[in-house]
């Protein structure tokens, strides 16, 4: 039997790595320009760390967690997010009494069992940012300005930023009363799961994907109408905010996130073209989650970017993205002059300059067919002639002009000229 990669991951071939490559770095970039410093985390962490970040009742912990027990009988799972486990890092590192805000982004694979389709994957990467330690208004601002400054880096200038405000325990407790007393009469019209959530967690029904549920609960009660007055304040000063910037948002009633942490400001962004699932990321507050997995009161605000969505956006527009895998190719034309041709690699290779060679002993016409197929910008030619008078032949493959370098201290610094 043919051994294949699971259900819903997949390989990044070399050719494709390229574009990885090329849209990590502008994100990495963008969120440095802004104070972020990069953090990496396990792939995997103690379960209780997600039932107790993410929410006991959320369709992650209830349905899409990889977890498994090791041979202590411990109980691990694969994360699924990465803000629980920063929460997690921050905790144990005793970082909360340093200084504040602690401003971190990471980027990597998360996993979930979910449907496979288009941009979604059991083994996913995602970027997310996440500040620690300011219930400042202005940051959530600058967080969302973030997102949008990376969209308008890679060129993704066609997005909607969805917004809303799921308010904080206090006002959410009476939001929460109201909405169950809405839903309770239409609850045959439900699905199955949002049957049981309108009772555990009534706003999870108002994040359901399906349409018979959207179109049951149409008009049922904003949480704008229950939001008490420091809630409100808040989200009127993120709004303004953006606003001052030119950031143009939809205010979306219905946006509350699919996690259980979620207070205050909740956000979107979601990119047309890119099939029914239109969104690429999101985030919002989090102001109890730290606390609610052992640490201080700390207040918490972030997003995450689903990598392979944007790679679904960016299909089509032009990016500065090089896809040959060498500059310059050097043809060695006999074997007796392996010994030099190698130390011309080393230097080249020592100076940031791409280059290889031919390990299957081609021919001198093969070699250059091989370049070719590289992508190879120049080949440096060494033969008898090239030897005995201490120059090398340099071909340009896009013009085939020839020209000869003297095989000194310079050589490598006037190829770098030639290339980079």
């Amino acid at each position: 039997m043919e051994i294949k990669a699971p259900r819903g991951t997949y390989d990044i071939l070399p050719a494709d790595a390229i574009r990885w490559q090329y849209l990590e770095q502008v994100i990495r970039q963008t969120a440095e320009a802004f104070g972020y410093q990069e953090v990496r985390m396990p792939l995997f962490e103690h379960t209780e760390l997600f039932q107790r970040g993410v929410g006991e009742t959320t369709d992650i912990v209830t349905k899409e967690m990889y977890t498994f027990t090791d041979k202590s009988k411990r109980s691990l799972t694969l994360r699924p997010e990465g803000t629980a486990s920063c929460v997690r890092s921050i905790i144990e590192h005793k970082l909360t009494g340093g200084t504040l805000p602690i401003k971190w982004y990471y980027a990597g694979p998360m996993f979930r069992y979910d449907r496979p389709q288009a941009g979604r994957y059991r083994q996913f990467h995602q970027f997310g940012v996440e500040a620690f330690g300011s219930n400042n208004p202005h940051l959530d601002a600058e967080v969302i300005m973030l997102l949008v400054e990376i969209l308008h880096n890679l060129g993704l200038h066609e997005y909607e930023l969805h917004l809303n405000t799921v308010g904080c325990p206090v006002c959410r407790q009476e939001y929460r009363t109201r909405l169950i007393n809405y839903i309770a009469p239409l609850q045959d019209q439900l699905c199955d799961d949002c049957k049981v959530r309108y009772r555990q967690n009534p706003l999870r029904v108002l994040d359901c994907k399906i349409d018979s549920c959207r179109q049951a609960i149409a008009g049922c009660p904003s949480i704008a109408d229950s939001l008490c007055d420091d809630c409100r304040k808040h989200y009127a000063e993120v709004k303004q905010t953006l606003s001052d910037n030119d950031i143009a948002y939809v205010q979306d009633d219905n946006l509350v996130r699919g996690l259980d942490y979620y207070t205050n400001t909740a956000f979107e962004i979601h990119i047309p073209g890119i099939g029914a699932q239109s969104a690429v990321g999101g985030g919002g507050r989090y102001n109890g989650l730290v606390k609610e997995c052992g640490g201080p009161d700390l207040p918490g605000v972030g997003f995450a970017l689903g990598l392979e969505r944007l790679l679904l956006a960016l299909e089509g527009l032009p990016t500065k993205v090089h896809h040959a895998p060498v500059d310059v190719f050097v043809a060695i034309m006999d074997q007796q002059y392996e010994k030099q041709g190698f130390k011309i690699l080393k230097r080249l290779r020592r100076a940031g300059i791409r280059a290889d060679r031919d390990y299957n002993d081609r021919s001198s016409k093969a070699q250059m067919k091989y370049a070719n197929k590289l992508g190879a910008r120049l080949v440096v030619m060494l033969g008898q002639d090239e030897i005995e008078k201490g120059y090398c032949t340099v071909r340009n493959m896009e013009t085939g002009e020839q020209f000869k370098l003297d095989d000194d201290d310079e050589l490598v610094e006037n190829i770098k000229k030639l290339v980079l």
